[in-house]
């Protein structure tokens, strides 16, 4: 987003009408802290809702078709992946390529929705969300549960397990895990054989699911929709979702705050709450948001050599706010950390940003340490956060990926945007700067302690 010239007019304009004022020391001391309490809650609120909005924003995009397909299904329904993500996925950025995804956003608010978990042999979970992207829980075990309402009273059938959710608004992530192209009809096995429909259809061979509807509004990139709403389009959606999809009970304490911008459920927002100069510090503080989230976040970061992977509480995040929508803008629908990691680097061993302008050399001296049916992967993003296009369709490369081993068991992985005479080990990265993502999946935290990290040298 970008400031016009006459936009930056206004705001030396507005500076020094407040300078010129004849007001004593004290009344423009008293005025200039006025001004910062205003900005700090407008931020607070902003980052409060942020991930509420953005899971609203993904919701109507996935679910925007009258019909299941492979990336879009009615709500209610699955959305069953027949491929990886590739460079032309835009619905959640830094998408996994490791493992085919069966999603599906779901309304409980009239019934519980039931969810058939299939025996695998494999590496297979389903994330539940709810509508702020905590984790509610990871089914793993076969069986059947019913997603209800934390507040639903009613009877489950014999052997199905209730999981509560506080919102109406879930959002469920099976991922499984794939062995190559070849393995793609086995995964499709374990897809046919999911479950998914509302308890009233429960035992009722007829049912069909109903058809969804189309809107061509709905057609955009979710993270780039919300970062671009004015403040009158973002409140009164956040304002509109939560009466739905209830802040809990720790939220109260800022929500009390909020209340003075008219933030919350049974709020009705207004332009003038945003006070002096309001529109202008809006359009500020989304030009200023990605690098203050990260810096924030930095209280939440965990070193592990050159790489960087946010700990608890991600997932699962409590009234840790700001962690919470950066993980949002960062990776809609991460898991906790007993389920995955996601280690980060966008420098080389010398500190130095990666580029696609020069050749690095990827050093893995030995396998990420994994508990059982766990894997690891290394995935290249361009400065946009979505996977890189080239030509070989190759995003990553993992311990599934029939990679050259060194004499010593070490794996060496040729990073550039001109492929070698051997691409076996090669992981594209475009022309420009670039970061990888190291995912460990199902991580033994012990082990993790006395292994070596991956090391990115200049070629």
């Amino acid at each position: 987003m970008k400031l016009t010239r006459r936009e930056f007019l206004n705001i030396s304009t507005a500076a020094a009408v407040v300078c010129a004022a004849t007001l004593l020391p004290v009344e423009k001391a008293a005025a200039a802290q006025q001004t910062m309490a205003a900005q700090e809650l407008l931020e607070q609120a902003y980052l409060y809702a942020f991930p509420l909005v953005l899971m609203d924003a993904t919701r109507k995009v996935s679910t925007n078709t009258e019909t299941p397909n492979d990336t879009r299904a009615p709500i209610n329904q699955f959305i069953h992946a027949k491929k990886l993500a590739d460079a032309a996925s835009r619905a959640v950025v830094t998408p996994n390529v490791d493992t085919i995804y069966t999603q599906a956003f779901l309304d409980v608010s009239a019934e519980p929705m039931l969810y058939g978990v299939p025996q695998t042999d494999r590496f297979f979970n389903v994330q539940v969300l709810d509508a702020w992207t905590n984790t509610v829980t990871v089914l793993e075990a076969p069986g059947l549960y019913a997603i209800t309402r934390s507040d639903w009273q009613g009877k489950l059938p014999e052997g199905v397990q209730r999981i509560n959710v506080p919102t109406n608004m879930v959002w469920t992530i099976a991922r499984i895990v794939l062995s190559g192209q070849e393995d793609l009809p086995n995964v499709r096995a374990i897809q046919d054989r999911m479950q998914l429909m509302p308890l009233s259809a429960y035992q009722i061979d007829s049912w069909t699911a109903p058809a969804g509807k189309y809107d061509p509004a709905y057609n955009f990139v979710p993270v780039q929709h919300v970062l671009a709403m004015c403040a009158e389009d973002f409140f009164t959606t956040a304002n509109h979702l939560m009466e739905a999809n209830p802040p809990s009970e720790a939220d109260a304490p800022m929500l009390q705050k909020l209340a003075a911008l008219h933030v919350g459920p049974n709020e009705t927002f207004e332009k003038k709450a945003l006070g002096f100069a309001g529109t202008l510090r809006w359009k500020l503080m989304l030009l200023q948001l990605k690098d203050k989230l990260k810096t924030e976040a930095e209280n939440y970061a965990q070193q592990m050599g050159q790489w960087i992977y946010y700990g608890d509480p991600i997932g699962d995040f409590g009234t840790a706010y700001t962690y919470r929508a950066m993980v949002a803008l960062m990776g809609l629908g991460a898991n906790t950390t007993d389920i995955a990691i996601y280690p980060k680097t966008d420098v080389d061993s010398t500190g130095t940003v990666l580029t696609g302008k020069k050749t690095y050399t990827l050093h893995i001296e030995a396998d990420p340490p994994t508990l059982e049916k766990g894997f690891w992967s290394v995935t290249a993003y361009g400065e946009n956060d979505f996977l890189i296009e080239n030509p070989i369709d190759r995003y990553c490369v993992n311990d599934r990926s029939g990679l050259h081993r060194n004499p010593d068991g070490s794996i060496d992985i040729t990073l550039s945007k001109e492929a070698p005479a051997d691409t076996t080990n090669w992981l594209p990265v475009g022309e420009g700067d670039f970061h990888l993502f190291l995912r460990i999946y199902k991580p033994d935290a012990a082990a993790l302690t006395d292994w070596q990290p991956p090391v990115v040298r200049t070629n």
